[in-house]
């Protein structure tokens, strides 16, 4: 067991190498308009966004629609810091980045602890009037620019960085709900009552979720603020929470390949029916509604996609026919 996960892990390490040496080739190759580039670095951060998201949605199994919320937070922090130009270049992205996120955290845990004893459409109503306090405290205060938005902020698109700051940042949250912590998290979402029977603090394992799931909103907010150059509150509407919960709904609640793939599928979509402007919204909703009727619980349900079971399953189907 443990020999067949070493060889899954190895594969899907020079598999998202060999992604980036392709994507790395074509970008300075120019291959890909600045434009493209763009599109590029925020399927990045929807990859960061959707998964931080499940952990909250499919892990703990608790409902929110206040992650752009958190997301604005770790966004004008970032912006902030590197308008103050303290510290130039990667490092400064860097440092940006993880303040972010810190702060973003930090008003998770604020919000967490009263909210989380609250469930389902409760817990749902209050994570949207979070959004939208924050959302409305942006545009009241002239530090963050107010209604007129933050400007002057130094552009960090770099693909390489941001590409591997998105991949340790999904092997970092697959770990933690991977580990004991993790499964104390999924316990809760089965059953709270049984888990708390068990000897499980559900109040700080919902809070530890609940948290975790806004510091890497938190960073992704970071990326977005460096990649745009230009912040506005109403970019961090219930909107933008609500496309990043249908992508965790798509891809399917706990899996984060699952995630990762509607992430994907979800942000190229839109750019893709780009000509077909009066009707691309439309077909973008029937796009949904359709999946939503045949395949209910998501592309993947609660399973995660493994290299090591697709290439059996080839070699199964394989010998089928031959037989």
């Amino acid at each position: 067991m443990e020999k067949s996960k070493k060889i899954n892990y190895i594969i899907s390490f020079l598999l998202l190498f060999l992604i980036y040496l392709m994507m790395t080739l074509m970008i300075h190759s120019s291959m890909f308009s600045r434009y493209q580039i763009s599109v590029i670095i925020l399927i990045c951060i929807n990859i960061i966004l959707a998964v931080s998201l499940n952990i909250t949605v499919g892990c703990l199994g608790q409902i929110t629609i206040g992650h752009a919320g958190f997301m604005s937070v770790g966004a004008y922090t970032a912006a902030l810091f590197s308008k103050s130009a303290l510290i130039a270049g990667v490092p400064g992205f860097l440092i940006a980045l993880i303040l972010g996120g810190i702060v973003s955290g930090i008003i998770g845990v604020i919000i967490g602890i009263p909210a989380l004893r609250l469930n389902g459409d409760y817990l749902a109503i209050i994570t949207l009037a979070f959004g939208e306090i924050i959302r409305v405290f942006i545009e009241y205060f002239n530090f963050t620019g107010g209604a007129q938005g933050l400007r002057g902020i130094p552009k960090f698109n770099n693909f390489d960085l941001i590409y591997w700051i998105m991949v340790f940042s999904v092997i970092l949250m697959f770990s933690l709900m991977t580990s004991r912590h993790g499964r104390a998290v999924l316990a809760i979402r089965e059953d709270e009552i049984a888990s708390s029977a068990s000897g499980i603090n559900t109040t700080y394992y919902k809070t530890f979720a609940f948290t975790l799931s806004a510091i890497f909103a938190g960073i992704a907010g970071g990326i977005y603020a460096h990649n745009l150059g230009v912040l506005g509150a109403k970019q961090f509407d219930y909107n933008y929470s609500i496309n990043i919960l249908v992508m965790v709904v798509l891809g399917g609640m706990g899996s984060f390949t699952g995630s990762i793939i509607a992430a994907i599928v979800l942000t190229l979509l839109p750019e893709v029916l780009r000509e077909f402007s009066d009707y691309r919204m439309i077909a973008y909703a029937v796009i949904l509604i359709f999946m939503m009727i045949f395949r209910p619980k998501g592309l993947l349900g609660r399973e995660e996609f493994q290299l090591s079971v697709a290439l059996a399953w080839c070699k199964n189907k394989l010998t089928m026919r031959r037989k």
